[in-house]
């Protein structure tokens, strides 16, 4: 049995506290902007269903387990892993793992919220009307005049940053849970209309055809740079890891918010809840996106620039435009916020623990760091967007003489967190407890008995998840390398 049972920080006041909690940590910018647009890129139907079946067989075990690790140590991720290990007769290093999955958070948080301000520049230029009767040059040049001024930047970050520490400040369900409780009703709400709307745009069927008709020689057969067709596994590999990273893994945010579950909840009825919610947000999300779309003869593989760039010529040609540009940035902002109080959490908790820090003091000075950093990212657009400023950088001869490039701060940071740092998160959870932690104590803590229902999970979580967030890890590094 674990030594303590109570977390000095407080704890949801019932089951769907939490799972409204962590379903606005899964639920964010990755769902709202993210999702649509690698559907877009990957073939449409295929993917969808490539990225469900990765849902189902990698992203939930993982999650069913962070969840009962941070239930069983009811402390910081850091802390948790610490004392669970010293339970389970393991080496005191495993507290690296809690370590990889706050900074993980942290430094996640610093771009986020600079990205996050883009959608509230979006929705006060929504608000007032701004997408009305633009063109796609305006809508280009709205995007880069934006990203390219780093004083606006910095107003949005702050104004974003602020709004986030308060919630966190309050703590668990004066700030954290009466947030979620207002935060995930109102976002379904408001993709609920907008997914009303694009039902009667008159290409909601078309929309429905690429989500969920399947065609797989879309999603394995690329063109090269020359136009030639040729088979591809890296879609796959999109699928397998915005699965994965969808659903906050391996930075500390569910663990923590594990920590805070009552004793009595479900941890197997409560997580596979969240990974239903969280997978239909991002499902509605494409289903609301792709008509739009669609009815605009855009296309629907625009890549990153989809939620920024393409929809606001969608917005400023419809009847209404205003209104609805407005709820949807409003949408995108919302989910943006559930997750940033997530990620910064951990931080919060590790230094009330260990600081003996006030929890007002502890998300001041933790949204401070995050802020600092976020200036990394701010100017990695403008001011240090140049090759002299950026990572990895090749050069290569062309018509016009030597031209370089390379990643720049902004990428280097979100392709070591996603790619490197939560691959290997959600690696050391699965080995950890399918491996390392006594298999009566996860029967205990689960509390689903020894049936077909446990063994299933601590199959698919010692042998099928570790396996492909190995294949994910590996290739990331090769990516990187080559």
């Amino acid at each position: 049995m674990s030594e303590l049972r109570d977390s000095i920080h407080g704890q949801w006041s019932g089951r769907w506290a939490f799972i409204l909690a962590a379903t606005g940590s899964a639920v964010g910018l990755g769902n709202i902007w993210k999702f649509p647009y690698i559907t877009g890129d990957n073939g449409g139907g295929a993917f969808v269903l490539v990225y469900l079946l990765c849902i189902l067989l990698i992203g939930l075990p993982i999650m069913v387990a962070e969840v009962m690790l941070g239930r069983r140590g009811r402390r910081s991720p850091i802390n948790t892993m610490y004392h669970l290990a010293k339970e389970e007769g393991r080496l005191p290093t495993w507290r690296l793992l809690g370590w990889m999955g706050v900074v993980a958070g942290f430094l996640i948080l610093s771009y986020y919220a600079v990205v996050a301000g883009w959608a509230l520049a979006y929705l006060s230029r929504a608000f007032g009307g701004g997408f009305e009767g633009i063109t796609p040059d305006q809508a280009e040049g709205m995007f880069v005049g934006l990203i390219s001024d780093p004083e606006r930047l910095l107003a949005w970050h702050t104004i974003f940053m602020v709004m986030t520490m308060v919630i966190v400040a309050r703590g668990v369900r004066g700030g954290l849970e009466r947030a979620v409780r207002f935060l995930m009703p109102a976002l379904l709400v408001l993709l609920l209309i907008l997914l009303g709307y694009a039902m009667n745009t008159g290409y909601f069927a078309e929309g429905m055809r690429f989500m969920f008709q399947p065609d797989f020689h879309a999603l394995l057969y690329r063109p090269d740079e020359l136009g030639i067709m040729h088979f591809t596994w890296a879609p796959v590999m999109v699928a397998l890891g915005h699965a994965f990273f969808t659903l906050s893994l391996g930075m500390g945010a569910i663990m923590i918010y594990g920590s805070y579950l009552p004793k009595q909840s479900s941890i197997v009825k409560t997580t596979g809840t969240i990974a239903l919610m969280d997978t239909a947000v991002a499902l509605l999300a494409g289903m609301a996106i792709f008509p739009i779309v669609f009815a605009n003869g855009l296309e629907p593989g625009q890549g990153p620039g989809l939620i920024f760039q393409t929809l606001p010529l969608a917005f400023g040609a419809m009847p209404g435009g205003a209104i609805f540009a407005t709820l949807f940035f409003l949408l995108l902002v919302f989910a943006a916020w559930s997750s940033a109080i997530s990620l910064i959490e951990p931080l919060v908790a590790w230094l009330v623990e260990r600081k003996g820090l006030t929890r007002t003091a502890a998300a001041v000075w933790s949204g401070l760091g995050a802020w600092l950093l976020g200036l990394v990212t701010i100017f990695s657009f403008n001011i240090w967007s140049s090759p002299e400023y950026q990572f990895f950088v090749r050069c290569a001869d062309t018509e016009a003489g030597e031209e370089c490039s390379g990643m720049t701060a902004f990428a280097v940071l979100d392709y070591l967190t996603a790619n490197i740092m939560l691959p290997l998160g959600g690696l050391f959870i699965a080995i950890f407890a399918g491996w390392r932690m006594r298999r009566a104590s996860s029967v205990d803590e689960l509390g689903v008995g020894d049936g077909w229902l446990y063994r299933s999970w601590y199959l698919l979580l010692r042998y099928v998840a570790p396996l492909a967030v190995i294949i994910i890890f590996l290739n990331a590094i090769g990516v990187l390398a080559f």
